[in-house]
């Protein structure tokens, strides 16, 4: 089984340079562009994926429409954008932050690290059983956070508190990693 942990396309808010949760944008026209380049980048490696999952915000399922040449996307929840309370859409900069998430002493509704480590995990290990005596190339599109959290899996770094640096592993904006199971 192969994988393949792809980022979503840019958006006005990634431009920006703002924090993109839940309330985020669909892709820009870069955004549309660099999901083009990543189809050309898998069609070049001649690969067609089987199955192809996506977070549940536009852009990301956008992305994995386009990337992919599929219609067919199934939806997971658990790789929704990290949630990111009263700090989404605010400029990164007037953001206060405590280790890699926003103050949840400063912002209401932001997501517990614990709870977001866990549906992640939880998508990961239910995709590992499902298909791991397969021979098989599966898409996942999601955002800046899941891309970082999955390679955290995958590559062995240590996510236990919100000082874990888990997101220098994500991807940029149409990046992607590769691991086989």
């Amino acid at each position: 089984m192969n994988l393949y942990i792809a980022r979503h396309g840019q958006t006005k808010l990634n431009a920006e340079h703002r924090a993109q949760g839940r309330n985020g944008e669909p892709l820009n026209e870069v955004g549309i562009e660099q999901a083009k380049e990543l189809k050309k980048k898998f069609d070049a490696e001649k690969i067609k994926f089987d199955y192809i999952y996506s977070s549940p915000q536009e852009r990301a399922i956008q992305t994995a429409k386009i990337a992919s040449g599929e219609k067919n996307i199934i939806i997971d929840n658990r790789l929704n954008v990290y949630d990111l309370g009263t700090a989404d859409g605010m400029l990164m900069s007037e953001i206060k932050i405590t280790g890699t998430v926003p103050d949840m002493n400063v912002y209401d509704g932001v997501e517990k690290l614990e709870h977001y480590k866990e549906r992640i995990y939880s998508f990961i290990f239910e995709i590992i059983e499902k298909y791991k005596n397969t021979d098989c190339n599966i898409l996942i599109v999601g955002h800046k956070d899941s891309t970082g959290m999955l390679s955290a899996y995958f590559e062995g770094f240590k996510v236990e508190t919100i000082y874990d640096d888990y997101l220098k592993l994500a991807s940029s904006n149409c990046g992607y990693k590769k691991y086989t199971i």
